[in-house]
């Protein structure tokens, strides 16, 4: 028996209010910032910058700074140790510790119940009904979901308080009735040696009726790859019949969408981005033939943007979900009902639509290359690897970029270390490839390789097999949301890997 069509029932109303997304934006993200004001306006912060008071998105701004996690560091800091009413009222209990890259530095993320169940369940009920809506023959509910998520930790022995990765903290409080329909345990889902955790979850759910996958994708590769192994195949619907969607964000498909390919194939398999950060859950894909996502905007986040080519400016020109424009990287400020207030995520975006608003995520605000003049972003980096791959037949596992200053012969370029799991056809080719397509979707590193004057063709780098996996368990960085920094505009991450290149 397939109940999938009855659950399904239970999603209408929610699709049908997400199509207020198109038509009623402006309006519902003020609802949005006057609740989030109304509710926070007698804590430390709301009194602090008068929240009572404000009544327009205008006096907002006016009111409150844009803040970056070391000014709200402190506030956090006597969260975590059990004081009541700062940034949110009332006791806020978990803290997802942000790894968006291998720096050392943590950031802890507040995640209060109100914010758990209005920002981030929110996202995993929309991911669901919204897939339902794209694919009206789904069974997915005829089996389980295999969640992959990372694991947490007491926070300093407060009662009931927990530090560590989102996706543990969301397992460890999910509703129980949702245990029945995922996979694995949750004793074996929070285990914190990803190693161990792996070979667990291979044993546990490969001869279960896996029908959707929910995690990082290079993460998720890895227990796939595990697992394959051994049952000795390398065709996962041997081991998962009527698995239909995989339910992936942290880090960008692209790389991983051939390998995926690969070992599923089947023409029935459906693959849905989700934007689920530490700091909150924001976008959904809502057409699964488009890359975008559709920004979700009637969830506890009140959203603005700050012209990339502003971010550094003293009075930069931040605006409103209402008065973005399309094809312009913008850095992302949010305010949640987890009580960041005007922060800056980290996270760039541009959008490709405003009715409804959908975006790419084009990269971080610290990862990029532009050492000289060339502003390449990550979104670049990953449209160009796609043609060259496709052109090659290569497929790749993982990568970072940085530049070269200056070599012997006073020669600048861009370095990129690259671990594929299928070769080029031709290392030169894929070169040439990647380096003409990086001209032709970024003009300004089209101006900065004219004539090699500035820019030298870029080098790449073959790294060996797992080098990259061993890069993050040295670190201590092996599962969870843990990502590879794929730009950077120093060269700290790629001498480090260089080093272990061997």
């Amino acid at each position: 028996m397939n109940p999938t069509p009855l659950i399904n029932l239970l999603f209408k109303p929610r699709q049908k209010a997400i199509s207020s997304y198109y038509c009623e934006a402006e309006h519902i993200q003020n609802k949005v910032l006057k609740r989030l004001l109304k509710d926070a306006e007698d804590t430390e912060w709301g009194k602090k910058y008068n929240y009572s008071g404000i009544g327009t998105y205008e006096q907002f701004c006016k009111n409150v700074p844009i803040q970056t996690y070391e000014e709200i560091k402190q506030y956090v800091e006597r969260m975590r140790r059990g004081e009541k009413d700062i940034l949110w009222p009332g006791e806020v209990k978990w803290f997802a510790k942000s790894s968006g890259t291998t720096n050392d530095k943590s950031k802890f993320i507040p995640v209060s119940k109100e914010g758990l169940k209005d920002i981030h369940y929110a996202g995993g009920r929309d991911a669901v009904a919204l897939y339902m809506l794209a694919n009206p023959n789904s069974k997915m509910f005829s089996g389980k979901g295999l969640i992959l998520g990372g694991s947490h930790s007491p926070n300093y022995n407060l009662s009931s308080s927990l530090v560590g990765d989102l996706s543990a903290i969301l397992i460890e409080n999910v509703n129980p009735l949702v245990n029945l329909v995922r996979v694995p345990e949750k004793k074996i889902a929070l285990l914190s040696d990803f190693e161990e955790k792996m070979e667990k979850i291979a044993r546990s759910t490969m001869d279960q009726n896996v029908t959707n996958l929910s995690g990082v994708p290079s993460w998720m590769l890895a227990v796939i790859k595990h697992m394959l192994e051994i049952k000795g195949t390398n065709d996962l619907t041997e081991i998962w019949p009527n698995l239909e969607v995989f339910f992936h964000g942290g880090v960008a498909f692209t790389p991983y969408r051939e390998q995926y390919k690969k070992i599923i194939p089947t023409p029935n398999m459906h693959y849905m981005e989700t934007y689920n950060a530490s700091e909150g859950f924001f976008g959904l894909q809502n057409d699964l033939t488009d890359s975008s996502m559709m920004l979700m905007i009637d969830y506890g986040v009140f959203y603005e943007f700050i012209p990339m080519d502003e971010l550094d400016s003293e009075n930069p020109n931040i605006v409103p979900l209402w008065g973005v424009e399309k094809n312009k990287n913008y850095a992302m400020v949010i305010s949640t009902s987890c009580g960041l207030w005007r922060y800056l995520i980290g996270d760039t975006v541009r959008f490709t639509n405003t009715s409804p608003y959908k975006f790419v995520i084009s990269g971080r605000t610290k990862h990029f290359i532009n050492a000289f003049g060339e502003e390449l972003m990550v979104d670049n980096a990953e449209q160009g690897l796609k043609k060259s791959c496709d052109a090659t037949g290569a497929q790749i596992t993982d990568y970072t970029a940085a530049p070269v200053f200056m070599d012997s012969n006073a020669k600048c370029r861009h370095q990129w270390l690259i671990e594929f799991s299928q070769m080029p056809d031709s290392l030169e080719h894929f070169s040439e490839l990647l380096d003409s397509s990086l001209q032709q979707i970024n003009s300004d590193y089209e101006a900065k390789r004219h004539k090699n004057i500035t820019l030298q063709p870029l080098e790449i780098i073959v790294a060996r097999e797992n080098l990259f996996h061993d890069w993050l368990k040295e670190k201590g960085k092996l599962g969870g949301q843990h990502k590879v920094p794929r730009l950077s505009n120093n060269r700290d991450y790629i001498d480090e890997l260089l080093s272990l290149n061997k």
